[in-house]
């Protein structure tokens, strides 16, 4: 049947396959891997000898023409990355579109996800959420990135290295202040471990033993406390106004002094300008 399957993998504890994913994987033609040196583990550890071939995001679209080829006489193509879901923060999209171009079905095998499974033991309410994925290394795009995710109400997802999550914790706590952080790493696997922290905590909450291995975070809704929006409580009894107030007298723009209260307090910018404003009282 030409079909191909976009496949979700284990994103750790390889018992975490479905009984679905099994037998695609072993009735397809062939198997188009991100990296076929990980997929092969998990065909070995399942008996699967479906041909592997590579598709990552750098070949992909040239490896597109061949595995239309597949399709074209009736057979099947299973797609998989590294772990998790392709074309959520992975490589896929491409080829999906190129398959779906050419009048063939695309078909969804689900399974693990880090995205579900963070959401799932952070805590937080997940009604809606966003996922951001991995954020912009440096430079204004980062600085905006941040931004969005401080003034965003639902919880967000990002992804990390262990090489920058000091870095980015850090710049998630200047960002976010007081505002719940999940930090989950290694999900599935043998040295998972699971805090939920203030964000302005989070670069302290590691152990140095834990920077390393892959971190899913996740940012919780602004803290619930006094404020009539449910956003989070005046800093000591005092009014948000008041405070831009001080900053403003003080020589900052009010722009910036708006920006500065919210991110010290888990806020997003609307929040502070609308009590400045007099639209939403304390």
């Amino acid at each position: 049947m030409s079909v191909l399957y976009v496949c979700a993998t284990p994103i750790g504890n390889l018992e975490d396959v479905t009984l679905r994913l099994l037998r695609v994987l072993r009735e397809a033609a062939v198997i188009a891997a991100e990296d076929t040196r990980r997929t092969r583990w998990l065909c070995a550890r399942y008996g699967i000898d479906t041909p592997l071939v590579s598709c990552h995001e750098h070949n992909q679209e040239a490896r597109a023409k061949e595995l239309l080829a597949y399709l074209a006489q009736g057979r099947s193509v299973a797609y998989v990355t590294d772990a998790g879901t392709p074309a959520v923060s992975d490589p896929g999209a491409a080829l999906v579109r190129r398959v779906r171009e050419a009048g063939f079905p695309v078909v969804p095998v689900p399974g693990p996800s880090a995205v579900t499974a963070a959401l799932s033991v952070s805590g937080f309410p997940a009604d809606s959420f966003c996922v951001e994925g991995f954020l912009p290394r440096r430079g204004r795009a980062r600085q905006e990135a941040l931004q969005r995710v401080a003034e965003e109400p639902r919880p967000v997802v990002l992804f990390e290295a262990p090489h920058r999550i000091t870095q980015t914790l850090a710049d998630l706590g200047e960002y976010l202040g007081d505002r719940p952080l999940c930090v989950a790493r290694e999900l599935t696997k043998e040295h998972e471990s699971i805090h939920v922290v203030p964000a302005r905590q989070a670069a302290q909450s590691l152990a140095p033993e834990e920077i390393r291995g892959e971190f899913t975070l996740v940012v919780g809704p602004a803290v619930p406390g006094a404020g009539p929006d449910g956003a989070g409580p005046d800093p000591d009894g005092l009014p948000l106004a008041e405070e831009v107030a001080l900053l403003v007298a003080a020589g900052l723009p009010e722009r910036e002094a708006i920006r500065r209260v919210a991110r010290g307090h888990g806020l997003p910018r609307r929040v502070v300008y609308a009590r400045v404003k007099g639209e939403g009282g304390r």
